[in-house]
């Protein structure tokens, strides 16, 4: 079924406002939880979530009590920049993390290499006195190395750290802050002040503080451009948009920027051209290409009156047509805005994670103290160096970044993902919903059937004037926009047959229609419709059985009370319903199959698929409550349908699948939208979820496994036993990859493939 696309998303209460913006300066989970509380502490604030990957806030709040300023002031407090959404498309935080990433390199490697070298190097440390006049000038050649890097790149840990700090809510900046700014205070007090220290507790350890500062940062840069990648299916669906396009005004033809085409302009598109903006072709005959919405890869042919799609793709005709709708209000522009507003969700799974996040930091700076305590109380000798690289190392390696990317960036990627393979998913919570689904409910016309019905045979009883009697019949159908009733309009007319004028209409919906035509009450409709109009179906009873029989849905004519004649209908089989059935079952879901339709009929359709489960004879706003009763099954239950008759069903569904239907999307009807109409795209979208539900699982295990495992060991737990031990350094380095396989992972669903 062909549904217009809303121009905005459906409805909130007057006072109820929502808005979005990003944010400058986010690192970690532990900022995303900040800003979170930040905002929900507003008086009038109702929903506040924030995404790490996207750097995207969502916010519903009352604007009768707050005003958006209230709501940036708030983030500005907890220490961070609001900005503008299309401000976070820009490349100036790579460029920066770049910038930023060199210069803390080319003063940390050699300092790296005076470090190292007594350790590495047998001999090394003659070598360094035969270097250098005096261990003071060695060390004080390591403090103007480390000191640049320090408080250059390393100015933007202390900025936001010490933010954090005073907000009482440390995240990952206070981490790096806090320890490299110890190792560096005690090395520079050691270098500048070596009076107040034991001789043989007089080591630097700038080292510690500028490669671990050059490796966070090196870390940080790898996972903001890892993060750009996820986001490259948004960026090809802006790149579809063509800029410019060829405007018919006054006579004569305008090379315009696209922005300015106007609704009711007449917009020429050439051969091999990408469609500016949604329309109706008025002239001109070509074949265009429409996967970058739907996914199947076949041309589409449009003529006069065709609908056409801004960002599809001209074939090697010319075309001509009206604009109906332009910028924000395209199809495109719609789907972009919806798969970003995805992108920002999350699934219930986030929750977990942002418990432990909560009180994550909090414990970390409690074991970095008890380890410093620890080491210096039982260390052997003078033990403060110890105790102060253990601390650091504890500090460093357990920055919550790799929890807080987990379920992000999945989400981003898949849903990513998805649009490529035309499938628009509105919501990242449906993505957990969808893999937990133990039953698929579909509707059957225009889901599981192509939803455009025709007339098989018409029959008319013996005495009756076949085609007057279809005439009358198509004359009330043709007032009804049920699918069943514009076949028999449209079999009358393929026909030839005059169709009389209507003098009165009623629809009673699901049932049939009764209207005047020709002086003559007519009814058309059910065998129960017509049955229970009192009108006996005797003279009709073969013609009846025999279409039951066959499961033919049949559409009854009775005029001025008398049962006259019988039209069979037939819908064929969407291509592949069959093995999306097949797979389904094999992916561990029951398909059910709801329809309207006649109990034979449906069963007809169903045995053809493979649907073992059948609630038949179910009137549309009898679905919704089909649906809570299979919830109450047990396991998850989606439903797939048109997202008209259907949207009561998709909203009480845990997730509704609409299908769409051409270019004309029921958008707002369910948690997902099959752009194409390809039952294949549920088990697409179900594969997909799966896979996205694995992916998060992973990623979250190894997050805080890395930390379980690792953080006992940069306290130096195994070390009185001989074992093994993390300097600073390999603890940075150790965080920094902790964080990059976790993006990692999460880009490898952008390479998915379904099984169908």
């Amino acid at each position: 079924m062909m549904v217009s696309l809303p121009g905005k998303i459906a409805g909130s209460a007057a006072s109820k406002r929502r808005m979005s913006f990003s944010v400058e300066g986010m690192t970690c989970a532990n900022c995303v939880v900040r800003i979170e509380k930040a905002l929900r502490k507003q008086e009038g604030v109702q929903t506040a979530q924030v995404n790490l990957a996207t750097t995207r806030v969502d916010v519903e709040f009352d604007e009768k009590r707050l005003r958006s300023e209230d709501i940036f002031a708030a983030v500005r407090k907890a220490g961070y920049q609001p900005m503008p959404l299309r401000a976070a498309k820009d490349d100036s935080e790579l460029i920066a993390l770049r910038r930023d990433t060199w210069l803390a390199c080319i003063f940390a490697f050699p300092l790296l290499l005076l470090a190292m070298v007594p350790m590495l190097i047998p001999g090394g440390m003659e070598l360094i006195m035969r270097v250098f006049p005096s261990m003071e000038t060695y060390h004080l050649l390591q403090f103007l190395l480390a000191t640049p890097v320090v408080f250059g790149p390393g100015r933007r840990f202390i900025v936001h750290g010490f933010r954090a700090w005073k907000a009482l809510s440390p995240d990952m900046n206070s981490l790096v802050m806090t320890g490299t700014l110890a190792a560096y205070g005690y090395s520079a007090t050691v270098t500048l002040a070596p009076a107040l220290f034991p001789p043989n507790s007089r080591s630097v350890y700038f080292e510690s503080a500028a490669v671990v500062i050059a490796l966070v940062l090196l870390g940080k840069f790898l996972e903001q451009r890892g993060k750009g990648r996820s986001g490259d299916a948004i960026r090809k669906l802006l790149a579809l948009s063509p800029p410019r396009a060829h405007v018919l005004r006054n006579g004569r033809e305008m090379d315009i920027e696209a922005s300015g085409v106007m609704v009711g302009d007449l917009v020429d598109v050439r051969p091999g051209e990408r469609v500016p903006v949604d329309g109706q072709v008025v002239s001109g005959e070509s074949w265009v290409d429409e996967s970058m919405l739907t996914g199947e890869p076949m041309a589409v042919h449009k003529s006069h009156e065709s609908r056409v799609t801004g960002g599809t793709l001209n074939g090697d005709g010319y075309l001509t047509l009206r604009a109906d709708r332009v910028g924000g209000d395209t199809v495109l522009s719609r789907i972009i805005q919806l798969v970003q507003e995805a992108q920002a969700s999350r699934p219930a799974i986030q929750d977990l994670a942002d418990r432990v996040i909560f009180w994550f930091t909090p414990m970390v700076l409690f074991l970095a103290a008890l380890s410093f305590g620890l080491w210096l109380w039982l260390g052997p000798g003078y033990s403060l160096p110890a105790a102060l690289m253990h601390a650091v190392a504890v500090l460093v390696i357990a920055c919550p970044c790799a929890m807080g990317l987990a379920t992000p960036t999945a989400v981003l990627v898949a849903t990513g993902r998805a649009a490529e393979l035309g499938i628009l998913i509105r919501k990242g919570a449906a993505l957990q919903a969808l893999s937990e689904a133990k039953h698929a409910a579909f509707d059957k016309t225009g889901t599981l059937t192509e939803g455009h019905p025709k007339v098989a045979e018409f029959h008319a009883l013996a005495g009756e004037n076949l085609k007057d009697t279809l005439a009358l019949a198509a004359a009330v159908e043709g007032r009804s926009s049920h699918p069943l009733a514009r076949a028999l309009a449209e079999y009358a007319l393929s026909l030839g047959i005059k169709i009389p004028k209507v003098e009165s209409f009623k629809s009673h919906s699901g049932f049939g229609v009764e209207g005047k035509a020709k002086g003559k009450r007519v009814w058309v409709g059910s065998v129960r419709f017509i049955a229970e109009q009192g009108i006996s179906l005797e003279a009709l009873r073969d013609l009846v059985d025999q279409g039951e029989k066959t499961g033919s849905a049949m559409a009854v004519v009775a005029v001025d009370g008398s049962a006259v004649g019988v039209a069979y209908i037939t819908d064929t089989l969407r291509p592949h319903a069959g093995e999306t059935i097949q797979r389904l079952k094999e992916l561990g879901l029951e398909p059910l199959l709801v329809t309207g339709d006649r109990e034979k009929a449906a069963w007809h359709v169903a045995n053809q698929i493979g649907v073992s489960r059948v609630r038949a004879e179910v009137l549309p706003d009898q679905k919704a409550k089909v649906v809570a009763e299979e919830q109450e099954r047990g396991g998850g239950l989606l439903f797939v349908g048109d997202g008209v008759n259907d949207a009561p069903a998709l909203a009480a569904a845990d997730v509704g699948l609409a299908m769409g239907g051409g270019t004309e999307v029921a958008i707002e009807a369910g948690d997902c939208v099959l752009l194409s109409g390809d039952p294949r795209g549920v088990v697409r979208v179900v594969e997909l979820s799966r896979a996205t539900m694995k992916t998060i699982k992973r990623n979250l295990f190894w997050a805080f496994f890395y930390n379980v495992l690792l953080i006992p060991v940069a306290g130096g737990i195994l070390e009185p036993w001989g074992g093994p031990s993390l300097h600073p350094v390999l603890a940075a380095a150790a965080m920094g990859l902790s964080s990059l396989w976790v993006v990692g992972g999460s880009l490898r669903l952008k390479s998915f493939k379904a099984s169908l």
